[in-house]
């Protein structure tokens, strides 16, 4: 984010389970279709061409359905779930998860249960029913912790701090951020930590604690340069001159407007 989505669990279907062969011994041939048509949503999904991975996960979930196949469509259904919710779309993405996590609850397939979960909780964050986010994201955290997923650990935690931001509650929201940051900084995932570290500072600021604002948004800034990530790092530069201002740091301050001032002009 700035990936507005958890790329990395975007993959609904382990390659163990791509080609599962029937009793016979031989493929079945309409749902090798169905697995071809649900490993191409999901590569559209990723590459952020959603109204072709829309139609590419219905048709696939279309022939799961035709022969039976479960856990198929139960991994159809997720990634409906979260192409609906990357286009707004928050009552379908809340009507395909709900359908993705009974099968998956049914068959004890936890990833799949974890990724209905997580896009239940982000839709229902959208639609400003944060009881009801914050239950789901609790849900979520649970199973990737038993799953010992930590990536899918990070983004529960920092979902859950972005609903108890939502919410007004910034000291709680701090609390999971600081938790998805820690294991950011251990996997050496420079984008997530970026984006921890911008709702880090954002949460500090509504707080008014601008010190702690300054601090994660100069971490940022490093991480910025590092990607590199050019707009990204105007933009942090913009908030800390704001923010140095605000503190009373004015030398600072206009450090930071001459660096952003020199980004424009280059």
């Amino acid at each position: 984010m700035s990936k507005a989505f958890d790329d990395k669990h975007g993959t609904f279907v382990p390659p163990s389970e791509r080609f599962q062969e029937g009793e016979s011994g031989f493929v079945n041939p309409r749902k090798a279709e169905a697995d071809c048509l649900l490993e191409k949503g999901i590569e559209q999904y990723q590459i952020r061409d959603t109204q072709a991975a829309l139609k590419t996960l219905q048709q696939a979930l279309q022939l799961y359905r035709t022969v039976q196949d479960l856990p198929g469509e139960g991994r159809a259904l997720s990634g409906l779930g979260l192409s609906y919710y990357a286009l707004g779309n928050y009552p379908e993405a809340i009507a395909c998860s709900r359908q993705s996590l009974t099968i998956a609850s049914q068959l004890g397939d936890r990833q799949t249960e974890r990724q209905a979960l997580a896009n239940l909780g982000n839709a229902f964050r959208h639609m400003e029913d944060y009881p009801r986010a914050i239950e789901y994201k609790q849900r979520s955290l649970q199973v990737a912790q038993e799953l010992q997923d930590r990536r899918g650990e990070m983004a529960a935690l920092n979902n859950l701090g972005m609903a108890y931001k939502a919410m007004g509650d910034s000291p709680q929201a701090i609390y999971y951020y600081e938790q998805s940051l820690a294991i950011a900084a251990e996997l050496r995932d420079l984008q997530v930590e970026g984006q921890v570290l911008r709702n880090l500072g954002n949460a500090y600021h509504a707080m008014s604690n601008y010190a702690q604002t300054v601090e994660c948004y100069e971490q940022l800034l490093t991480i910025a340069r590092q990607l590199p990530d050019r707009q990204g790092e105007m933009q942090i530069l913009k908030n800390l001159a704001s923010a140095c201002f605000t503190l009373g740091e004015s030398l600072k301050a206009i450090d930071y407007h001459q660096q952003r001032l020199a980004l424009t002009e280059k």
